[in-house]
C-alpha cells in the first residue's frame, strides 16, 4: 500500500518545491492545512520560510502545533524542515523579541556569527554514527542551507529525561549549528533536502522508509 504524507500549509512560502520532491520517493502528497489530514497521513513534513515568529503564529492558526505534539505522541513521523526545524525548538529570539516555540527540544534559536549572513549555499554536514537519517551518504555530504539563524548549542544532558537524540552539525562563521536532528519519530534539518540534490533526495528516502 502507498504510503501518505502530508505537507502542512501555514503560510510559510512556496511549498510545492518539496511536495515534488516527497512525491519522486513514490508516496502520496497532500498539501493541506486540514487538522485531521496532516494527523492521519503516515508522515508529516514541516516546511518553513521567513520570520520564526510569523512562522509560530501561522503554525498556531492551523493548529500546526497540536498536530505535531498528538503525531508524536503517537511515535509517528515527522520531518521539519528549516524554520520548521527551528520552531521545535523552545524559543527563537530575532531582534531582541522572544518567540515561544513548540519546546519538542530544549534550546534557543538566535542569529548566526558570521562575516556574511544569510548562510546561503551548499554546506558540509558532520553527521553522528548510526543515524538513520544520513544512512547511506558519504562523510562530509553536501547539503543546501539558506538562512539567517540557527540553534548553536545542543541543550539536552545526559540526565534529561528524554532519549539522546542524534545531532548532525555544520560549521559556519564563529560557531557550529546544529544542522540536523534525529529523534525517534522526530527528524529536522535546517538544510533544504529538496534543494540538495542526490544527498537531499536519499536523506528523504531514509525518512519515507520509516513510515
Amino acid at each position: 500500500m502507498t504510503k501518505s504524507v502530508a505537507i502542512l500549509d501555514y503560510g510559510s512560502g512556496n511549498i510545492r518545491s518539496a511536495q515534488r520532491a516527497v512525491a519522486r520517493q513514490g508516496v502520496e502528497t497532500v498539501v493541506t492545512d486540514d487538522f485531521q489530514t496532516a494527523l492521519d497521513a503516515d508522515g508529516l513534513f514541516v516546511p518553513g520560510v521567513g520570520a520564526f515568529a510569523a512562522c509560530m503564529e501561522g503554525l498556531q492558526q492551523v493548529r500546526g502545533d497540536r498536530i505535531i505534539g498528538r503525531r508524536l505522541a503517537g511515535c509517528r513521523p515527522v520531518l521539519g524542515i528549516c524554520v520548521g526545524m527551528q520552531i521545535l525548538f523552545e524559543r527563537g529570539i530575532e531582534h531582541g523579541v522572544e518567540t515561544a516555540g513548540c519546546a519538542e527540544w530544549p534550546g534557543t534559536v538566535e542569529r548566526i556569527e558570521a562575516p556574511v549572513v544569510p548562510h546561503m549555499g551548499w554546506n558540509t554536514v558532520t553527521a553522528p554514527e548510526d543515524s538513520r537519517m544520513f544512512a547511506g551518504l558519504p562523510d562530509g555530504a553536501r547539503f543546501y542551507f539558506v538562512h539567517s539563524y540557527a540553534t548553536q548549542k545542543w541543550e539536552l544532558t545526559e540526565t534529561h529525561p528524554m532519549p539522546a537524540p542524534k545531532v548532525a552539525w555544520c560549521d559556519y562563521g564563529a560557531r557550529p549549528f546544529v544542522a540536523a536532528v534525529e529523534n525517534g519519530p522526530l527528524w529536522a534539518a535546517q538544510f533544504h533536502p529538496e534543494k540538495s540534490g542526490d544527498a537531499g533526495a536519499a536523506l528523504l528516502a531514509n525518512w519515507i522508509s520509516t513510515l
